[in-house]
């Protein structure tokens, strides 16, 4: 599991940036209110700061190589949670909805008890179930915009060329939101949350006074 996400990692943000040195060539989506421009994606001090203007065959070279390397990844993924038994962790459950408002409440301090919870709390039951439904989209939105005659089909499930690359984008934004949530919340819960996401157990002291010894514990709860 460890695995599979340290490699998305990486080929998402080559992913992202090789998508907006594409996107540059047609920055056609802003947010406007009663014909009133509010903000525009992205602006031009944006493009200039990063060096994106005119890289556009360099970014479908990226875009189109390592949207391989996250199609597999994300595919070996899912075959791994359904063979292992994992999704039962991470698919949210009858009451995941109602528990994660509770969830939110405990994180911002207003509610002082968080619901009782398994491997993952509610609101990352959700969490990680949807980020798994966005890489389908990405790949699909992804290929109907690709291949848009090839994919005939596809494209116009995904209500046309157009409204296809929206959706798409729209994806994109949300992985920047999931990603910056994802980080506030893992320096929340301290760096020895973080190690053992990385290494896959904790060392935590739980022997009396004077004693040297810490018990080593695993990422799934046990001790040794």
């Amino acid at each position: 599991m460890r695995w599979f996400h340290w490699v998305n990692f990486p080929v998402l943000m080559v992913m992202i940036w090789s998508g907006i040195l594409i996107y540059w060539a047609s920055d056609t989506y802003k947010i406007s209110i009663g014909g009133n421009e509010l903000f525009h994606f992205f602006p031009e001090s944006f493009y200039k700061y990063f060096h994106i203007t005119h890289r556009l065959s360099e970014g479908m070279a990226f875009h189109f190589l390592f949207m391989w390397f996250f199609a597999v990844n994300g595919i070996l993924y899912v075959t791994y949670t359904l063979i292992s038994g994992e999704w039962r962790d991470l698919v949210p459950q009858k009451h995941s909805f109602k528990e994660a408002w509770l969830v939110l409440l405990h994180d911002l301090h207003i509610r002082k008890s968080a619901p009782a919870q398994g491997k993952y709390n509610a609101a990352q039951r959700i969490a990680y179930t949807a980020i798994i439904l966005m890489g389908l989209g990405s790949l699909l939105t992804g290929l109907a915009i690709y291949k848009p005659v090839q994919f005939a089909w596809l494209c116009f499930l995904c209500g046309g060329y157009h409204f296809a690359r929206i959706i798409h984008f729209a994806l994109t934004i949300g992985y920047c939101l999931f990603f910056v949530i994802h980080i506030v919340q893992v320096i929340l819960a301290g760096w020895a949350n973080f190690s053992s996401a990385v290494t896959g157990f904790e060392v935590v002291n739980e022997d009396k006074p004077g004693d040297t010894n810490p018990n080593l514990v695993t990422n799934d709860g046990s001790a040794s």
